[in-house]
This record gives structure tokens, sequence and C-alpha cells, in this order.
């Protein structure tokens, strides 16, 4: 068992620091989770902390901090698992040793590299959803203070979710998964539909293909007209990027200015060219905003599964190169 020991007044401080930082983030569940997995990991020492939620039998990192921050999208089944008895029990549940603890998934604590882990039930309209987990690489890493801080972690992610949604579980998924200002699919579930769809197209012999798409012009729009109209902005590049792909592909706002896309079913790399150059010809027409004409474009690069890359950090780095390389062939177009 762990020590009996009260959160320090530092842990406490930062704790509240953090309900500051979520008061300033409002109704971004997304970016509320990710800001607590991270002050969870940093306060208590941990190597990783992550928001897992319960997803159609599956626990799904939804959020990740520190040593986890590679497992963003993971998908665990719930059963046989710390995490699942945790939501069933809805009680904070500690593992000192998982080589010895007869209740977690030892294959998946070898697989994400834990030895040692807390987990504390995340509770929305009275059901559990999901889980707060940090984990160490250490056995019985964690002392009773540690506990504690998770515990009023977790209950900062709660009333966010509260806030967020009075409704059910299906619509707290959605706000969870969801980029708060263009509707698009966030970066978590971004890497959970391309782990997903790479293992599928590995199985089907198939070819999936992933646009990374740099939005210009933002920074300008910004500086001269404001953020609202900036918003604008970045709202009409995602409606474009949408009308431009197919029901069965992803579109996702991965922060700022950058935006994704995960095709799916690529019969060939020619397919893939024209979808990508579609993409750019529409995000380069004009943009007229309340009167006013806004210089819009976007740099896109483009990787495939299995040609470019085997892996999820290969393929998006692959296309990140590939876009940075665009946008410098296309200032360098510009300048001339």
């Amino acid at each position: 068992m762990p020590n009996n020991i009260e959160p320090s007044p530092t842990q406490l401080m930062s704790v509240i620091q953090t309900q500051t930082a979520i008061a300033k983030l409002g109704l971004d569940l997304n970016a509320v989770m990710t800001v607590v997995a991270e002050q969870a990991q940093q306060i208590t020492h941990a190597k990783g902390a992550v928001v897992e939620l319960a997803e159609d039998g599956d626990m799904v990192y939804r959020a990740v901090s520190g040593g986890a921050s590679h497992l963003l999208g993971l998908r665990l089944h719930i059963e046989n698992s710390l995490s699942g008895l945790c939501i069933a029990q809805k009680q904070t549940l500690y593992c000192q040793d998982s080589e010895t603890d007869a209740r977690v998934d030892r294959v998946a604590c070898r697989r994400v590299g834990l030895r040692s882990m807390a987990v504390v039930p995340l509770i929305h309209c009275d059901e559990g959803v999901g889980v707060l987990k940090i984990y160490s690489d250490q056995v019985d890493a964690f002392q009773e203070a540690d506990l504690h801080i998770l515990s009023l972690m977790s209950e900062l992610i709660a009333a966010a979710m509260y806030h967020a949604t009075r409704f059910g579980a299906t619509e707290l998924y959605k706000l969870a998964t969801q980029d708060s200002l263009t509707g698009l699919a966030n970066r978590a579930l971004f890497v959970d539909f391309l782990r997903q769809g790479i293992e599928k197209a590995r199985a089907q012999k198939k070819v999936l293909g992933i646009l990374m798409i740099d939005m210009d012009g933002l920074k300008p729009i910004n500086d001269q007209f404001g953020h609202r109209i900036g918003d604008a902005a970045l709202k009409e590049i995602a409606q474009r990027i949408l009308r431009e792909t197919r029901q069965d592909d992803l579109v996702a706002r991965l922060g700022g200015d950058e935006f994704a896309v995960i095709l799916t079913n690529i019969a060939n790399l020619e397919r893939a060219q024209t979808a990508m150059n579609r993409i750019a010809e529409s995000c380069g027409l004009p943009f007229a905003f309340e009167q006013m004409s806004l210089k819009i474009g976007a740099s896109i690069g483009m990787a495939l599964f299995p040609e470019d890359a085997q892996s999820i950090d290969q393929l998006v780095e692959m296309a990140d190169l590939k876009m940075y390389a665009n946008k410098r062939e296309r200032k360098q177009v510009n300048i001339e």
C-alpha cells in the first residue's frame, strides 16, 4: 500500500493552477483532458499520464503526456484490465507491480512499458466513461498523496465533461474527438483512425494515404485583421478540404493552421495525387469575407502506406517533409 502522505502545498497549488488553465479553455474537452494529463504527470513525477475513454469494448487513449505521448489513439481491450475494473467499481485502484497483479492485462502493460500505475474513474452523468491514469516503469512508484492528486485531477475533467455536455456518452465522445473551432476530427481521433487504418490496410494488402496540409496566409490575416477573421479563414479552409474528400476519408485539424486527411481505399498513386491536387486548387481560390478579399491557400505533402512508410510516425514524418518542400516551392514561385 502507498504511504499515507497528504499532497504538499506545492502540489495543491499546481492543481489550482490547472483549474485556472482549464477555465480559459472553455468547452474544448480534448484540450482540457490534455492539460490535465500533462499536469498529473508532472505533479506526481510519473513516467506518463493517460486519459482513457471506454468506447465499443475498448479503452482508447484520448489524451497523453510524458512517456505515453507516442501512444495517442492506442486501443486496448476493456476486459481483464485495471482500467475496466476501475470503471466497473467506480473507485481509484492502485497496482504496485504489474508482473504480480492478477487484475491487469500484463501483455498490454509490457507493451506500454509500465510496472506500477494508479487509475481513477471519470464519472459523467453517474456513468463511468473512462479513467485518468498515471504510470511508472518502476515498482510501487506512487504514494497516497499521488492518488489524492489524481482524484482531484479527475474531478477537473468530470466538471469539464458536465459543462461541455449534460447529455449522454455519445455526445461526450464526439466532443472529446472533435476540433472545437472547425468541427473536424482532432489530433486524437486522427491518430486513432490512422492506427486502425494502417492495421486494416496491412491485413487486406491495400494502400492508405495521408495528406499533411499547412494553411498558407493565416498569420498575415491574424496580424492585419485579428483572430476573429483568422478563425473564419480556418473554417473556410476546413470546409474546402471536406468538399474535396470522400465520405470514407477522415479530415482533421491537428492544431493551429495544420490539417490532415486520411485517404482510405486508394487504388493507386494517381488517384491519391488527383485528390491532393483537387484540395490544393480549392484551398487556393479567392476568399471574400465581410467585403474583404483574403489571400489563403495550402501547402500539401502526401505519403502512402506501405510504399513510403510502415508506421504512423514514419508516415506522418514523410508527408510532413513533402509538405514543407511544397511550401518552399510555393514561396519560391511567389518570389519570382
